[in-house]
């Protein structure tokens, strides 16, 4: 063979090997948000996006898309039935999802069916009121629940056991008042109730730190009247009770992350996972979780199966509790 055909031959050789790197799992891929924009779930595709890019875990842009319906069921279901095999495609999920899962409200598919990837971080709940509200402290909204619940607009972005009416029932309960009782107004996703409560159609919502932190950045005129964390946040958060220091006993932790569809291969999901350890393994990544408002820790591959299943049971039961229909 002639030596000069080798830098020819070697400059084929590369491009074979990076169209085929394009092609596989890490090529061209798309983030499903299964919500309309502007919410949690936006904000989930939007970390993945930038972490994957920040750190070279992805060949190209990736793309971001919206499939609403059903506060993630929708996805979940058309995942599964049309695209289980698709590996560029990741959707994301949190806690509520899981929650929606324990009532079976994904229809006949449990937390068995999808292949559960990464989970960047962890969010917290929180109560929100729009800047001009009457409602200076979470003492001031507990007190009104428990005096005359029906007056209340309490909104966020899911229907009747979804995680953030969960979060609402638990802040009428801690008030006195039967969660039955209490005025809640369901969304499709957190940015529309975020502007339903600017709009005055809700007076409080029951959402999430991340999103609301983003919103607000975004020129949303909201205050944070308590967070339902172990411990009070770090950073321009700082001044922000806990819901136990300002009267009620109430943790919510949200894990933020993504799933592949059934039938991705190992190969393809082991491509996934080592790209996400990789990621979340860098100090950049850190700084950039702060930025999104989430806080560790990141579970990749059994981990984040593990806990999983493990919340999925958890949530059962907190359903069975307020006298909701779980799946078994």
């Amino acid at each position: 063979m002639s030596i000069r055909l080798l830098p020819a031959l070697c400059a084929t050789a590369l491009s074979l090997c990076l169209t085929t790197a394009a092609a596989g799992p890490l090529g061209r891929t798309e983030c499903i948000v299964p919500a309309k924009p502007g919410g949690g779930f936006d904000l989930t595709c939007g970390l993945v996006q930038a972490a994957l890019q920040q750190s070279g875990g992805i060949s190209e842009p990736m793309r971001v898309s919206y499939l609403p319906g059903g506060i993630g069921a929708v996805a979940y279901n058309t995942v599964i039935a049309q695209r289980p095999g698709q590996a560029q495609a990741l959707v994301a999920f949190s806690s509520g999802s899981l929650l929606n899962l324990a009532q079976g409200k994904f229809g006949r598919h449990t937390e068995q069916d999808v292949r559960w990837l990464a989970a960047l971080g962890t969010d917290y709940g929180a109560v929100v009121v729009a800047e001009d509200s009457p409602y200076r402290t979470l003492a001031d909204v507990m007190r009104a629940l428990r005096d005359d619940p029906a007056r209340v607009a309490l909104g966020a972005g899911g229907t009747i056991g979804s995680q953030d009416w969960m979060k609402a029932a638990l802040l009428a309960r801690a008030a006195g008042s039967h969660p039955k009782r209490m005025r809640f107004v369901a969304f499709e996703g957190g940015g529309e109730a975020i502007r339903a409560l600017q709009g005055g159609y809700i007076q409080v919502l029951t959402g999430d730190v991340a999103e609301t932190r983003r919103q607000r950045e975004a020129g949303a005129k909201v205050r944070i009247l308590a967070v339902m964390a172990p411990h009070r946040l770090p950073g321009d958060l700082a001044g922000v009770p806990t819901a136990k220091e300002a009267g009620a006993d109430i943790e919510w932790p949200i894990l933020r992350g993504v799933y592949l569809g059934p039938g991705v291969s190992d190969a393809d999901y082991a491509a996934w996972a080592q790209a996400f350890s990789r990621t979340v393994a860098t100090p950049a990544f850190e700084q950039l979780r702060a930025g999104y408002g989430l806080y560790p820790p990141a579970l990749v591959g059994r981990p984040l199966d593990e806990r999983v299943r493990q919340q999925v049971a958890r949530y059962r039961q907190l359903a069975e509790d307020f006298g909701l229909r779980t799946a078994r």
